[in-house]
């Protein structure tokens, strides 16, 4: 079972302010959370190269329709997927598997995008949230589901429910069940308060494995946190077997307060869930820049940003709750808020991005070179992922596990 909660913040407590995060204060929970020890068997003094392949926690992005979608640009598309692969590991569906989007028309399904999108990230291994089954707010429900009524209403649900549950059994890592029910929840106000519980029961009957994550914003802010609790509670006491916290990281402006955000984590992971920051931007909704479509950044904003963006993902990392990031969009040219993206639409790189590979792919990335003892056998330290391990002329791949903390593998003389 996993330990959450400030047992392992103990040491990180005087690295947060509002000014920003000190690094050197989070390494210790970072080395402690995310790290575990390889041992490698093999012929005494023989060369030994550890490397990193994927990280185990999720560094994601949100996938833009448009660009797994026929009426998408080529050569942006292929440029597009390019950047992503070098830059994440998982990923979540921004648009394509939303109801209004697959189903405007009661009866006419498109299913092609997300089927394009699930195709790729098959190909390359990546885990992919469905963002979302449904989304409750008003105006996001579509007009011919409200001019049902009740008994209508609730069976179109339970066919959405089962038609996704059917249709992708075992393709998605997890999903998001019913978005944002703390600000709007149009179902629960038509049918009741266990439609929720009705809602899991019917993808699940489906797909037995299924895995649904509650998912709101205004969280991590600490506006909306009681809220989020309290809702949180009353499902669990309702029976829903609830997969994780989604907390959204869309609502911040052009700073953040690392202290609220660490306290909300804590407060959320005494569920004893996996919690994943499932859309993340930086500035944010409430930023200067939100409305400007059309803004550029300062020298010292984009430097200002590239530094908030790691000291965000710094606190995230050295929480023992928190499973992994997505950020909601990384290229400027498919991107909500563009000031916030990694790349700019001529995809040159922005400070943040460079920021961002050099903390994920740097400083927490294994890449180590040494000699066996006399025994054949090194201790390497490991962030828990997947590496690959060299020796006697002869390579294999080893995954290592926060669950397991460590691991064991034989390279032997061919």
């Amino acid at each position: 079972m996993r330990i959450y909660g400030a047992l392992f913040f103990a040491a990180a407590l005087i690295c947060l302010g509002v000014s920003g995060v000190r690094a050197d204060e989070l390494d210790e929970p970072i080395r402690r959370i995310r790290m575990g020890t390889l041992v490698v068997e093999t012929t005494p003094g023989a060369e030994v190269r550890v490397e990193q392949l994927r990280h185990e926690f999720w560094f994601g992005a949100a996938l833009a329709s448009h660009v797994f979608a026929p009426w998408g640009n080529p050569a942006d598309a292929a440029k597009y997927k390019q950047v992503f692969l070098e830059n994440f590991n998982a990923a979540v569906t921004e648009n394509a598997l939303k109801w209004h989007a697959m189903e405007p028309r009661q009866g006419q399904v498109d299913y092609s995008v997300t089927d394009a999108i699930l195709q790729w990230t098959d190909e390359h291994e990546i885990p992919l949230r469905g963002h979302n089954i449904f989304w409750g707010i008003s105006n996001r429900v579509q007009p011919w589901l409200k001019a049902m009524d009740d008994a209508t209403l609730r069976k179109t649900l339970e066919a959405r429910a089962r038609d996704i549950g059917r249709r992708y059994k075992g393709r998605f890592a997890e999903y998001d069940l019913n978005n944002e029910m703390i600000h709007g929840n149009y179902y629960e106000e038509r049918l009741g308060s266990d439609i929720t519980r009705d809602m899991v029961a019917w993808v699940r009957q489906e797909d037995p494995q299924a895995v649904l994550y509650l998912n709101d914003y205004d969280i991590l802010t600490g506006r909306r946190l009681d809220d989020y609790i309290a809702q949180i509670r009353r499902l669990l006491e309702q029976g829903v077997p609830i997969g994780g916290i989604g907390v959204q990281g869309h609502l911040h402006g052009d700073s953040f307060d690392p202290v609220v955000l660490r306290a909300s984590l804590d407060r959320l992971a005494e569920f004893k869930l996996p919690i994943r920051v499932t859309e993340f931007n930086f500035p944010g909704q409430r930023s200067k820049h939100y409305e400007q479509r059309g803004a550029r950044l300062s020298d010292e904003e984009e430097q200002a940003k590239a530094k908030a963006i790691v000291d965000y993902y710094r606190v995230c990392f050295a929480h023992p709750a928190v499973e992994g990031i997505l950020m909601w969009g990384f290229w400027e040219g498919a991107n909500w808020i563009p000031v916030s993206s990694l790349y700019r639409r001529d995809w040159s790189p922005a400070p943040a991005a460079e920021a961002y590979r050099d903390l994920v792919y740097r400083q927490w990335w294994t890449n180590w070179k040494g000699r066996a003892d006399g025994q054949g056998r090194c201790e390497v330290p490991v962030f828990f992922g997947r590496h690959r391990v060299s020796a006697c002329e002869k390579e294999v791949i080893v995954t290592v596990g926060r669950q397991e903390g460590g691991g064991r593998v034989s390279v032997a003389r061919p």
